[in-house]
């Protein structure tokens, strides 16, 4: 039996279903390849039914979705099929609810930067006002009142000087101020798209699927957040505030792992 067959009626099977797409588009084999970044001979071998050259369910899942992408089909249903056949895949619900919890925990950052930017020049602006406030009431002359800028040309009085002028550091990106209780991990799709999925130290699925070129996703846990990325070479990743400068080769599957801290490959 070909894998992918339904047993319930004879319905063209995983495998050949992208092979028929791929020849009604007009695509070669090598074109496929080097669209979706899935080398030729794990092409050739899934277009047979042949899962086991894809290292695993979860990268199997992942080339079917890309295959099946860049000949014009609809993935899901012959994902539905290869789980169907292979005793089921990650449980879908929880994906969306747990990826959104943790980037509505990730970006509230630039708010609080703001905020805090906001409360200062507000502290400044007070204390420069019961500054001149103060000076009037002690006498000084209209231009001291009137000027403001220079309260300290005429009275020696150290509490109608001016004020330090505090300049607020310059607001850094979100993933910079990741916090230090928590593994924050980013990946951006720059050089191309990439399959990924992302689990936390339980184990549960945050994301598994097709990072487009362009897009970013940030994962956050209080623990480890483990990584399988079905093209390295077209991510930039950052942990923790940093950068990870690993350079991953094109078509690279590469699985990874990171704790609190200065990033570490698990």
């Amino acid at each position: 039996m070909s894998i992918g067959n339904s047993p319930e009626d004879d319905r063209p099977s995983i495998g050949r279903v992208l092979q028929q797409a791929r020849i009604a588009a007009g695509l070669t084999v090598e074109e496929v390849s080097s669209s979706t970044r899935v080398r030729m001979p794990i092409v050739h071998a899934i277009e047979e039914d042949d899962f086991s050259r894809c290292g695993g369910d979860v990268y199997a899942r992942g080339h079917i979705r890309m295959l099946a992408r860049a000949v014009g089909v609809d993935p899901g249903p012959l994902i539905a099929d290869f789980d169907a056949e292979h005793g089921g895949g990650p449980e879908p619900t929880p994906v969306a609810p747990l990826f959104e919890a943790e980037r509505i925990r990730s970006e509230p950052r630039r708010p609080n930067w703001t905020a805090a930017m906001v409360a200062a020049i507000v502290a400044v602006v007070g204390f420069v006002g019961f500054t001149i406030f103060n000076g009037e009431d002690e006498g000084a002359g209209p231009a001291q009142v009137a000027e403001g800028s220079t309260p300290d040309r005429t009275t020696p009085d150290p509490t109608t000087s001016e004020p330090a002028d505090p300049k607020p550091a310059p607001s850094e990106s979100a993933i910079a101020a990741a916090p230090l209780d928590k593994v924050t991990v980013r990946l951006s799709a720059t050089e191309g798209r990439s399959w990924i999925s992302a689990k936390d130290h339980n184990g549960r699925l945050l994301f598994d699927g097709l990072l487009a070129e362009g897009e970013t996703k940030t994962f956050q846990d209080k623990e480890r957040v483990d990584l399988v990325l079905g093209d390295a070479g077209a991510i930039d990743l950052f942990v923790n505030g940093k950068k990870v400068d690993d350079q991953f080769e094109s078509g690279q599957v590469e699985r990874l792992s990171y704790t609190k801290g200065d990033p570490e490959v698990g």
